[in-house]
């Protein structure tokens, strides 16, 4: 590794930074166990649980792909409501970032980029599902970072809503 700054082909200085080429539903899985009966609105307001897993992985064209799992479960008392499980990608292209930065850009920066897109996916599903369209919260990606890298763990549930 050198400390000079990457260059382009011109040979001026290359400035960090990424380019979104595709972004797309790479698996998704909706179960509503319970229909018609869950669609009743008895029982309160269900208990849901939100799961985030991020996966990076260098292809051999120098691209990565990112995939954001996001798992949604919603529970009332010991019956399932509904189960989101969403995987969604993106193919980036990433410029100029010291390799001791690149996993910081990676599974922080990336997925928010790709965090709007799977939310609406999660809030089409609940609403096609026959439940009020469900909207996730905006996530901390520097947080569920931080809290895989303490875990050692890929998988971080962000919480009850």
């Amino acid at each position: 590794m050198t400390d000079t700054p990457p260059q382009d082909d011109s040979g001026a200085e290359q400035q960090p930074g990424f380019n979104i080429l595709a972004q797309y539903v790479r698996d998704l899985s909706f179960e509503n166990p319970l229909a018609p009966e869950s669609l009743r609105a008895t029982g309160g307001q269900p208990a849901i649980d939100i799961g985030v897993e991020l996966n990076a992985r260098r292809r051999p064209d120098d691209l990565y792909e990112i995939d954001l799992k996001l798992t949604v479960k919603a529970e009332r008392g010991a019956e399932t409501a509904f189960v989101i499980e969403l995987v969604y990608g993106g193919l980036f292209q990433v410029v100029g970032v010291p390799e001791s930065e690149l996993e910081r850009v990676l599974l922080i920066e990336c997925p928010r980029f790709l965090f709007p897109y799977a939310r609406r996916v999660i809030s089409d599903m609940t609403g096609e599902g026959g439940f009020p369209p469900f909207m996730l919260e905006p996530i901390d990606f520097a947080a569920v970072y931080a809290a895989r890298q303490a875990s050692g763990s890929d998988t971080v549930t962000i919480g009850n809503a």
